[in-house]
């Protein structure tokens, strides 16, 4: 989130305090199989620590700096801490299997939404969790990305908005697919969000809800 450190507890309470409609993440598996909550794999970026995720066991990632003294949170953490909606993006089927256990432990079907880029990992949650909400994910795309959603049993598309075009948007309606574009941070990505009529938006940014509903 562009106004806290990304995938904290801090930020995500801050997206529920601004009333986005859905709080996006993204989830990893550390070493030793725990579900944590970072966007990249690697946690170079956004910590003061380096080397991938899954080569670091959880008390590893625990220790390290996520940004003004924050800790990478624990997926279930982030359940705890905050009420709103949830969109969780996985990185692959392993992540995939950890979530749907989760997610059937807790009974969290009707709260949390699951997205990824991979079409395999769509349709293994969707085989493990029954009845669970889910989003194909794409940057670089033309229409065959609604077969692929249809395909996997996806229900929404959530579409790099640089890249979006009215065939796109046409074919998805065709095929009663909801439609989220990201990362809108800019005036001119929101009068395109509303142009097109898109179903909503992803943003780093909580105080433009403002001007349309949005995910953070």
């Amino acid at each position: 989130m562009g106004v806290e450190p990304e995938n904290t507890l801090r930020s995500f309470v801050a997206a529920q305090q601004a009333g986005l409609d859905l709080i996006e993440l993204d989830l990893h598996l550390s070493k030793d199989g725990v579900l944590v909550v970072m966007h990249d794999a690697e946690v170079d970026r956004t910590t003061d620590g380096a080397g991938p995720i899954a080569e670091k066991t959880l008390a590893e990632l625990r220790a390290l700096d996520a940004g003004r003294g924050e800790r990478v949170p624990v997926f279930e953490e982030v359940l705890d801490a905050v009420q709103a909606p949830l969109q969780a993006e996985i990185k692959d089927v392993a992540a995939a299997r950890a979530l749907a256990e989760v997610m059937l432990a807790r009974d969290l079907v009707s709260r949390v939404e699951v997205s990824s880029f991979h079409d395999e990992a769509i349709a293994e949650i969707a085989r493990l969790v029954p009845g669970v909400r889910t989003a194909l994910v794409a940057s670089r795309y033309g229409t065959d990305v609604v077969d692929r959603a249809t395909a996997v049993g996806a229900t929404t598309l959530c579409l790099n908005i640089r890249r979006i075009t009215l065939e796109v948007v046409e074919q998805a309606r065709k095929a009663d697919l909801r439609i989220i574009g990201w990362v809108v941070n800019t005036q001119d990505h929101l009068r395109l969000v509303r142009a097109l009529q898109l179903d909503g938006a992803t943003t780093d940014y909580p105080e433009i809800k403002r001007t349309g509903r949005f995910t953070a």
